[in-house]
């Protein structure tokens, strides 16, 4: 009985934690989804926060729990997991993190996790753990988002240049002042939708590890669903205005149609990825 009740507890810790990570993972990362926003003055920060908050939420009604499913069984071999990686993973993901917040260094929590889950089950049990088909596609995804992102922003640019060029200024900024609202709806959108399912898939790991889920099951338990899309909400809504400030202003000025661009670009980017 002893022993049952403290494998509970330390499950059930591991998984505040991860909960608080998520947490963590919308207030630092709030700053990607309403940096562009803010600095075109479309809407004021709290606006944004709120906004962006929502979007975050609404991602539950949304996608399909791919990212997760990958994350909980398509990195790492189930065998290999137990309380100690998770720790590990989580309190590695969130050092990193809160190191890039208090220097107002953009970054992606979603990565720190992955490197952390990466690297606690290599420490244990070495490179032969890893799902290589896994570990491979998430990699060069990783690489490949940012890029493809600058890609698809950049030839929005070309194309919204080349449709209004005999536009006024005074027009073009007025029309897309309202389509920057789609635009970054939708990059938040992805955002709740891809990050907070990576919390989902790690607290799915630990629960298949520790015998509170089965590994057949196509779904992690709904609870799981429920506490990570809410947490980093809530996460959101506590933005990190340090990296609002690098995010929206030192690495380029935008005006709406470029913010709308940079948006829709990168809401592109995350719903493929999440598909």
């Amino acid at each position: 009985m002893g022993s049952i009740q403290t494998a509970f507890w330390v499950v059930a810790l591991l998984v505040l934690l991860a909960v608080a990570f998520d947490f963590m993972n919308g207030f630092h990362d709030a700053a990607n989804s309403i940096a562009t926003v803010v600095s075109t003055g479309v809407l004021k920060p709290h606006q944004a926060i709120v906004f962006a908050s929502f979007f975050n939420v609404v991602a539950i009604a949304v996608f399909q729990l791919n990212v997760a499913a990958t994350i909980g069984k398509g990195i790492v071999l189930p065998g290999v997991v137990d309380h100690h990686v998770v720790f590990g993973a989580l309190i590695g993901a969130m050092f990193w993190n809160v190191l890039t917040w208090w220097y107002g260094i953009p970054s992606s929590s979603s990565h720190a996790l992955i490197g952390g889950i990466v690297g606690a089950v290599i420490a244990k049990a070495g490179a032969g753990s890893l799902v290589a088909a896994g570990v491979l596609k998430t990699v060069l995804f990783i690489f490949v988002s940012p890029l493809l992102g600058f890609l698809l922003g950049s030839l929005l640019m070309v194309l919204v240049a080349n449709i209004c060029r005999h536009t006024s200024p005074l027009r073009v900024d007025n029309l897309f002042r309202r389509l920057q609202l789609v635009s970054a709806g939708l990059y938040s959108l992805g955002h709740g939708g891809n990050d907070a399912q990576k919390t989902i898939g790690i607290i799915w790991m630990l629960l298949i590890a520790t015998g509170y889920a089965n590994a057949a099951d196509k779904m992690p338990p709904s609870w799981v669903i429920w506490c990570c899309y809410i947490a980093i909400g809530l996460g959101t809504m506590f933005g990190g205005w340090r990296i609002v400030k690098t995010m929206g202003q030192r690495i380029t000025k935008h005006k709406p149609v470029g913010g709308f661009c940079a948006e829709t670009g990168g809401a592109i980017t995350l719903f493929l990825a999440t598909a």
